[in-house]
């Protein structure tokens, strides 16, 4: 991967004037059944972000989003019709699991910057971009050390900063335990920012709605193993199984689908590697391979099964592949449903 994933999770809301809302992809900006909900935030807005405030004068023009391995950030705006006001975005994963949004993140402006090593927006190329808000997955994107401009610094040029709240520190590293609703934060949070606080409140009803349905479906159904593994992220002798799930909001995404990650952490740890031997005594009943540019997911998850035919998954060909879904950002809800459809299919 470009660089280390880390899951973002949401920022924290504090003093939010108006209400919070949200409309689907598929719904134009301007559908009617969202005008009225619009353009409700009363400026000034202040909002509480890694224990600091941040107040908002007006809605942002020329947001700028950067890396750091998610497209949690960038698909919230997306969803929320807000696309328009991104004036240069580094995050991509070439596939969705939400059909046409890869495309529309791929359509939207770079801001013709050249990127640092980890492949994320040096100092110099973002204070040249003249933002009014920036996006940051986690702490570590406005490190000084790391040769990033901090929030002082865009706050000196007239920028908002917005980091989800479970990925504030420097490192980036998770902290506490992220949850879907940690989504939901941070749809609200970009919701009442942008002053499209009902198109918020509608994408997190109707993904409550629909995470509600697959949770009836799957009650009293055994809970289901399953691994959680990201296929050409590994690395050394232990090959794919160097970027095993450890600690994420995709362990409340499994549990919500009736499943379980026997790797799951709580420390603080989003990935571990697991040895082979290890995994050939763990019982799993489902692989899920996450798709990060794989030119050949299928042939990944495979690859995997093959290597443990003990497996109840590989006995049965069990697996799916997700992108996006899987991480913080407006979609949770299709990762719940097709986590939950491989492991318990007869519920549905």
């Amino acid at each position: 991967m470009k660089r280390a994933i880390v899951p973002a999770l949401a920022a924290g809301i504090l003093a939010l004037t108006g209400c919070t809302t949200t409309v689907p992809e598929s719904s134009p900006a301007g559908d009617s059944s969202f005008a009225s909900t619009e353009g409700i935030t009363r400026y000034p807005i202040t909002l509480d972000n890694c224990g600091k405030p941040y107040t908002y004068t007006e809605a942002p023009e020329r947001a700028v989003v950067m890396n750091g391995g998610s497209v949690g950030e960038v698909s919230s705006l997306i969803a929320l019709g807000v696309g328009n006001r991104i004036l240069a975005n580094a995050q991509s994963y070439g596939f969705s699991d939400v059909p046409g949004r890869a495309a529309a993140i791929a359509a939207l402006p770079t801001g013709g910057i050249t990127y640092n090593s980890m492949q994320d927006i040096p100092r110099e190329a973002m204070l040249a971009q003249h933002a009014d808000f920036v996006l940051s997955t986690g702490g570590g994107g406005f490190a000084a050390d790391h040769g990033f401009a901090t929030r002082e610094q865009l706050a000196a040029a007239g920028a908002n900063t917005y980091v989800p709240h479970t990925n504030c520190g420097a490192s980036g590293a998770v902290t506490g335990t992220p949850s879907v609703d940690d989504s939901y934060t941070m749809l609200r949070d970009l919701g009442a920012v942008f002053d499209v606080p009902g198109r918020a409140e509608q994408l997190i009803g109707e993904s409550r709605r629909k995470i509600a349905d697959t949770v009836a479906a799957v009650a009293g159904a055994p809970k289901k193993s399953v691994l959680l593994v990201f296929p050409g992220m590994g690395m050394g002798d232990a090959g794919d199984f160097s970027a095993i799930a450890a600690g994420g909001i995709w362990n409340d995404i499994i549990d919500k689908a009736g499943a379980v990650n026997p790797f799951n952490r709580t420390d603080g740890t989003t990935f571990v590697t697991i040895s082979k031997e290890q995994l050939a005594v763990t019982p799993i009943d489902g692989v899920i391979v996450v798709n990060y540019r794989n030119p050949d997911i299928d042939a990944a998850a495979r690859r995997i099964l093959d290597q443990f035919p003990q497996w109840n998954a590989a006995k049965n060909t069990t697996y799916v592949a997700l992108s996006d879904s899987i991480y913080l950002g407006p979609s949770n809800d299709i990762a719940v449903d097709k986590i939950a459809r491989l492991v318990h299919p007869e519920q549905f």
